[in-house]
Parts: C-alpha cells; sequence; structure tokens
C-alpha cells in the first residue's frame, strides 16, 4: 500500500509480515514525519505499547503491549474473493499455450486473437469448483458485483478462516453470490456487524457454520442465526461466550452445537438453551462447569420438552461431549439421565474417569446411572453389560437403601430423600429386577485370585469329535490371550479363531466376543457360562 490514506482505513483488517491486526488509528504521530497506521495485534506479544507516544493517546488496545505504529507501505489490506480463488485453483499455463493464437469471428470480420485457450481454461476451472479453502489468504472483500457468481456459481463449501475481513458487510456480499453456499467457515475473523436489519434470504441453503476465536457475543449469534433459517451445525468454539437468553425463533433447525473452551459458561446457562428442539449433539469440552441442573425435573423423572431434550425424539441419537471436562460429582451423570433421548455420551479425560485401576468400575456406574445410554467412550453398551451393570449398582448399594427405608414389600418402602437425590434410578432397578434380598447384601469375599476365577464350559459346536472342556479363567482375561491359550491347546491359527457364549440363565442367546482387546468380564461372562469356539 503507498503513504496516501484513506478515511476509511479504520477498523480494516491487515497482515504485517505474517501477523494480523486491525487498524486503530490513522494519521500524523509527532514529532515523527509522514503518516502512520496504528495497529492492535491478534498477538498482544507482537506488539510494543498499549496504543500511546510520549504521553499522547492515539488508540486504546485490550492488552497494554498489543499496539504498534506502522509506516502504511508495510501493511497488507488483502485482496478480493475471487482474486484469491484465482491464485489458488487457476493453473498456470505455459509460455507455449499462451502464445498459442486463434482466428474467431466478431460479427463479419476476422479477428486474431493470443491466449482465447488459456481464458476458456480458466473460466471452465473456476465454474467447476464445488469446494474451497482459502485459509489465511488475506481475503478481505467480495470485490466487484456479480463477479463471483459470474465465475463460480456452484461453490458449496468455502473455508474463509484467518483472513482480513472485517466486517460481515463482505460476507454478505460473497454470500450473496453463491446460492447453493452450505458449509461457510468464517474462523479467526474479526467481523463488526451490518447496521442494518437482519438480511433474510442471504444464507438460505447454508447448513454448517463455523465461527471459531471470532470473539462474537451471544446477541450476535442470534442475529446471525436469524439469516440462516436452514442453519443444522452451529461452531462457537473459544469465543468468551455468555448465554444471556433463550433462543426463540432462531437456532431451531440446529443439530449440532459446539461450545467448547467457552469458560464463562455455566449450568444456568445451559439450561437456557436446552429447549431446542433438534439438537442432537451438544459439544462442551473444556467449559467452566463442573455440575449440571434441570430445575424442571423432579427426582428420578425426565426432562419435560415435548419430544425434545437437547435431541429431536427419542429415535434420534443424542450426543454428549464432555472432554477435558471437569466432573467432580456422581450426581452429574444423575441429571444427564433426565434426557430421554441421550443415546451417546463421551466423558474421557474426567477427575471421575481418568483412573485407570478403576475405568471398568467407572464405566458400569456410569452404565447404571444413565438408563437411556446406548454408547459410552465410542464403544457399545450391549443388553448383557447393561444387565450386569445394574445388577451390580442395586447390590452395591444395597445396605445403604435399606438404612434408608427400603423394603422388600414396596408398600413398606419410606426411602429417604436424601438417598433418592443420590440414586435417582434405584427405585426403577428395584422394579426392573426385584428389591436386593438379604442375602446378597453380606460382605463381599476379598479380592483374591481365586475370588475372580470364572468357571466356564467349553464347547466346539462345529466339531463333533471335541470333547466339552472345563477350565477356570480370571474374568480380566482379555479374548486376545484366550484366543492365545486356544490356538497352543488346539494347534489352530488365532486368525481363525472365532468366540462367543451362551449363558444357562438365557439358553439360545448366543453372544459374540468380538474385541479382542476387551475382558470376559467386559461381555458379562460368569461362572457356568459356555464358551463356544468355532473355527
Amino acid at each position: 500500500m503507498s503513504d496516501t490514506l484513506t478515511p476509511d482505513v479504520i477498523g480494516r483488517r491487515v497482515e504485517v509480515n505474517g501477523e494480523n491486526a486491525t487498524v486503530r488509528f490513522a494519521g500524523v504521530v509527532p514529532p515523527l514525519a509522514g503518516p502512520w497506521l496504528g495497529v492492535e495485534w491478534d498477538n498482544p506479544e507482537r506488539g510494543k505499547h498499549d496504543g500511546s507516544h510520549e504521553g499522547t493517546v492515539y488508540f486504546k488496545c485490550r492488552h497494554p503491549t498489543g499496539g504498534s505504529f506502522i509506516r502504511p507501505n508495510k501493511v497488507n489490506f488483502g485482496t478480493d474473493f475471487l482474486t484469491a480463488i484465482k491464485n489458488r485453483y487457476v493453473l498456470e499455463d505455459g509460455p507455449e499455450e499462451d502464445r498459442k493464437e486463434q482466428i474467431v469471428t466478431l460479427g463479419n470480420k476476422p479477428v486474431e486473437t493470443v491466449g482465447f485457450d488459456s481464458l476458456m481454461k480458466q473460466q471452465s476451472q473456476l465454474s467447476k469448483l464445488q469446494e474451497v479453502s482459502l485459509r489465511n489468504c488475506a481475503v478481505s472483500c467480495a470485490g466487484e458485483k456479480g463477479e463471483v457468481a459470474e465465475a463460480c456459481p456452484n461453490i458449496r463449501r468455502v473455508d474463509l478462516s484467518k483472513n482480513l475481513l472485517s466486517s460481515w458487510d463482505e460476507v454478505i456480499h460473497i454470500a450473496d453470490q453463491l446460492r447453493h453456499l452450505e458449509v461457510l467457515n468464517l474462523s479467526e475473523n474479526k467481523l463488526k456487524f451490518p447496521s442494518g436489519s437482519a438480511l433474510t434470504g442471504t444464507f438460505s441453503a447454508l447448513k454448517v457454520l463455523v465461527l471459531n476465536q471470532t470473539g462474537i457475543t451471544w446477541a450476535e449469534v442470534l442475529r446471525c442465526a436469524a439469516w440462516c433459517p436452514g442453519l443444522e451445525e452451529l461452531y462457537l468454539e473459544s469465543n468468551n461466550i455468555v448465554i444471556s437468553g433463550r433462543p426463540t425463533d432462531v437456532l431451531q433447525t440446529v443439530k449440532l452445537l459446539d461450545l467448547s473452551s467457552n469458560q464463562l459458561i455455566d449450568e444456568n446457562q445451559l439450561y437456557l438453551i436446552a429447549h431446542l428442539p433438534r439438537l442432537e449433539q451438544l459439544i462442551l469440552s473444556d467449559i467452566g462447569i463442573s455440575s449440571i441442573h434441570f430445575p424442571d425435573a423432579g427426582i428420578g423423572t425426565c426432562f419435560p420438552v415435548a419430544g425434545s431434550n437437547f435431541c429431536k425424539s427419542s429415535t434420534k441419537h443424542t450426543a454428549f461431549h464432555l472432554f477435558p471436562f471437569a466432573v467432580f460429582q456422581w450426581s452429574f451423570f444423575n441429571e444427564l439421565d433426565k434426557l430421554p433421548s441421550l443415546r451417546a455420551l463421551s466423558c474421557l479425560r474426567n477427575p471421575l474417569t481418568k483412573e485407570d485401576k478403576e475405568a471398568n468400575a467407572t464405566r458400569q456406574l456410569i452404565i447404571a446411572s444413565i438408563g437411556q445410554l446406548k454408547t459410552l467412550n465410542k464403544c457399545e453398551i450391549l443388553p448383557k453389560e447393561r444387565q450386569t451393570a445394574e445388577l451390580d449398582y442395586r447390590k452395591a448399594f444395597g445396605n445403604e437403601w435399606k438404612q434408608a427405608g427400603g423394603h422388600q414389600d414396596p408398600d413398606k418402602n419410606r426411602l429417604s430423600e436424601e438417598f433418592l437425590t443420590a440414586h435417582p434410578r434405584y427405585q426403577f432397578l428395584c422394579l426392573k429386577y426385584g428389591a436386593p434380598e438379604d442375602w446378597e447384601l453380606k460382605t463381599q469375599q476379598p479380592f483374591m485370585l481365586k475370588n475372580q476365577l470364572l468357571t466356564l464350559k467349553i464347547k466346539y459346536p462345529d466339531q463333533l469329535d471335541q470333547k466339552v472342556l472345563e477350565k477356570q479363567l480370571p474374568g480380566s482375561m482379555t479374548i486376545q490371550k484366550v484366543k492365545g491359550w486356544l490356538s497352543r491347546l488346539l494347534r489352530v491359527p488365532v486368525s481363525d479363531l472365532l468366540l462367543s457364549y451362551e449363558s444357562p440363565k438365557e439358553p439360545g442367546i448366543e453372544i459374540k466376543l468380538e474385541n479382542d482387546l476387551q475382558s470376559l468380564r467386559f461381555y458379562s461372562v460368569e461362572n457356568e457360562d459356555c464358551l463356544l469356539v468355532r473355527w
């Protein structure tokens, strides 16, 4: 850029030696001669001061070292959208092709042209584009009106992250020319909102909008959402967002909402978005809460929103992603049980779930606490595993249940409010499996190897000449190790072995042991069960 300054530079986004900044001042800085730009850097460590020079404040910065004065000719104000596309996607022709001559007729007069084929080739390349990635390409504006629509009419997905866009007006001018636009990534741009009213139809086809690290506020999110009537996925990571109001006429079609790394969000704010009718996935990684509560739901009841509890309906697979997430109280999982359509939960690397030694016990406790869960930490919950988890839970807290007023006769149950709050599913488990009997509540045997061995019958359904074998195996033994032992015993390659088991309690039901890394206990294999071996 030249040293001549125009009045509209204030607020513009610029790039200097690979670092992005916002222009906050344009003018002279005595006693230094000539024009200067005062910029606030995205990275405050890049700057030298807070916008002051020799006691005079020329502009203000959020950080005491976030500002610098730069000569205008050192600053890159960026390029337009179409030029950036051409720079990145149009193939360069060789010198011989550039010089190729062609005769075309204009009216009745033949005209000799040079490079006509090259121009046609470029236009063909651009018109075929459907997905465009212009990350960090210094895009600052839309360019001439209509140029984008004419050159690239078929674009559907655009990545404009970390560019020099400074206002939604420029984004809207681009989107107006991309009528098929479905995915738009504007992360790491600092965008001012247009002064006029909301523009309807601008993003009519948009399904995915990514606004990570843009500094957008919740009020601006709701305003922006009004432009996107069919939006299905919204990503708002790292914006210091505070959810200040319940969406009413917007975000009603959103299925995935990512609020990761917004440390100011608390549990009361989450309640404001719980009523979104189609929300299926809520990503809450690294936010500033350690518990959650849905006040509309009582103990042992579900969150009363017709047909929607962070989901569209009970047939949808609602997912909670909670890693890393500082969950310190087991009551958190009790609250999630109030979401009747919650099907998938990821809660790795949390204080309550990070201990490897207790990983299996923790998994069983979570399964027993959330009755509708189908997948935990990306691993399917088999029916037998759920049954074992719920029976173990019922047994583990049986003495506490009895002391709190529990009784085998439902008419004599007088459970304390404290117990019902701590174990809201316990009454349901008693109805499902029966109340725990006194003999079940006896002190457990000490943890010794002999108490952990499973006595199993081993059968070979397809090998009638093989005798039934009875063997004691540790419940912690992995399927891989079981296969290794059987391979040596039967002289059959490990890769040929297929394992399953059946329980005398459920005759005719065969459960496959497909994951070599899981243990027999994981699959709820018990004493007297029958291991079925095929090859």
